[in-house]
């Protein structure tokens, strides 16, 4: 069970299952309602999907990768910062993320994208400066893995994932979530960042 101070982790968690598995499984008119189309942002007022795109997924590997991410970061964060200032960053991680994606496909009507990617990848890398230390015990891998390079990874992947896919997730968006991650620790509280800094200087 969660405790009271990781209830948004939680609502945000349920939100985007149940979200998710409604799209996929019960209506596919929600997620088609919920891209988000950088050509049509502006164009046709879309703007509730820069927000909505993030609680739905194009499949349940994209769902389960995001989930487990999340669930392993955002509870603990939640606990750390509670929860007005880990919502506002969850979203500025959305916002953030979409953002980017909006000036690199503004001027190309056939892309849309989806997912939490970018909002999650806010999370991990806030998480990452608090917590620079931290392992990870991940199965099948039997030895603990810092949670770092674990992010090193996770941005890793996605570059990859970038250059091969051809669907609508949106793999460029985890670089400008992680930026707004580390901005937003470095904001609001810059011991933090500079802690991070003198242990990997």
């Amino acid at each position: 069970m969660f405790e009271y101070g990781e209830i948004g982790s939680a609502v945000i968690m349920a939100v985007t299952i149940g979200t998710s598995l409604l799209g996929l499984y019960g209506s596919p008119t929600i997620i088609d309602k919920c891209l988000f189309r950088p050509y049509l942002f502006l164009r046709k007022k879309q703007y509730d999907t820069i927000y909505m795109s993030g609680f739905v997924h194009a499949d349940i590997p994209h769902l389960l990768f995001n989930m487990f991410t999340f669930y392993f970061f955002a509870f603990p964060l939640e606990n750390h910062l509670g929860t007005i200032p880990f919502l506002i960053l969850y979203v500025a991680g959305l916002l953030g993320s979409h953002s980017c994606t909006y000036f690199k496909h503004k001027d190309n009507p056939e892309y849309a994208s989806l997912g939490a990617s970018g909002a999650i990848s806010a999370v991990l890398f806030a998480y990452i400066v608090y917590f620079p230390t931290t392992t990870l015990m991940i199965i099948p891998i039997p030895i603990p893995i810092p949670a770092a390079l674990f992010a090193v990874g996770y941005v890793g992947y996605s570059y990859w994932a970038s250059t091969q896919s051809r669907g609508r997730i949106n793999h460029d968006a985890h670089l400008c979530g992680a930026i707004t991650g580390v901005a937003f620790v470095a904001v609001t509280e810059p011991a933090a960042f500079l802690r991070l800094m003198t242990i990997f200087t």
